[in-house]
């Protein structure tokens, strides 16, 4: 028996190296990725598992993110947008500042009530000695990249601009029972999370049960309305 072990190790190897693959790939529900901390210091691992999700597919995004750069904000939203993935996102601490934009990108996006969102204005800053032209037209770029951020933060959650101009000016904290009174999520009270299940097409099944207080829980769905058109700031 030992003599076989040793002559076959190496088909043996690969018979359960396949054996692992075929079970990753045949793994039910959708990709689940976190996205914890500051953005900019994870970007590159969070491209590399978005792009891991196939064009189309389905995956659970869980949001506790103070912020970060606002191109890395971009840049993990276009992804989700361009490939159109089903990206569930699920606020399960803080959700703020750039955050905001990978999560407004979701197809759908569930809050709780200690879910919560930081809109404010966009900040920018160098540590590096930066001449008075340079510093003149990095404020001219950044102006103009918060008007259309902003615009394009209120087209994704389906709100007008003027009312995301009331939450970012000069800067609010959102609860999750805000964001689901203004149709931008799905609230969903803690006692009731593990009554979730996410099927194949994103859909959910719900056991009916009570809130713990005996009354049925209550899972409010983001209403879609027209978004309008951003105005210039003065």
């Amino acid at each position: 028996m030992r003599f076989l072990g040793q002559s076959h190790q190496g088909h043996l190897r690969s018979f359960e190296i396949g054996c692992y693959m075929s079970e990753r790939e045949d793994e039910d529900g959708p990709v689940e990725i976190a996205i914890v901390g500051d953005l900019t210091d994870s970007e590159a691992d969070l491209t590399d598992r978005l792009l891991g999700v196939e064009p189309g597919g389905e995956c659970t995004i869980y949001f506790d993110s103070p912020g970060g750069s606002p191109y890395c904000a971009v840049s993990l939203m276009t992804l989700i947008k361009l490939r159109n993935l089903k990206a569930t996102g699920i606020v399960t601490g803080e959700c703020s500042s750039a955050t905001l934009w990978p999560f407004a990108a979701c197809h759908r996006r569930i809050v709780t009530p200690f879910s919560v969102m930081l809109f404010h204005p966009m900040r920018w800053q160098s540590e590096e000695n930066v001449g008075l032209a340079e510093a003149s037209e990095w404020a001219r770029h950044f102006g103009q990249l918060e008007q259309d951020m902003d615009s394009l933060l209120a087209h994704l959650f389906g709100v007008s601009a003027e009312m995301m101009r009331k939450w970012i000016l000069p800067g609010r904290y959102v609860s999750g029972r805000e964001m689901a009174e203004a149709g931008m999520a799905e609230l969903i009270e803690l006692d009731q999370l593990h009554m979730e299940t996410f099927d194949r097409d994103n859909s959910v099944r719900k056991a009916p049960t009570s809130n713990g207080n005996g009354a049925t829980a209550q899972v409010r769905r983001p209403a879609r309305a027209p978004a309008r058109r951003r105005r210039q700031r003065g």
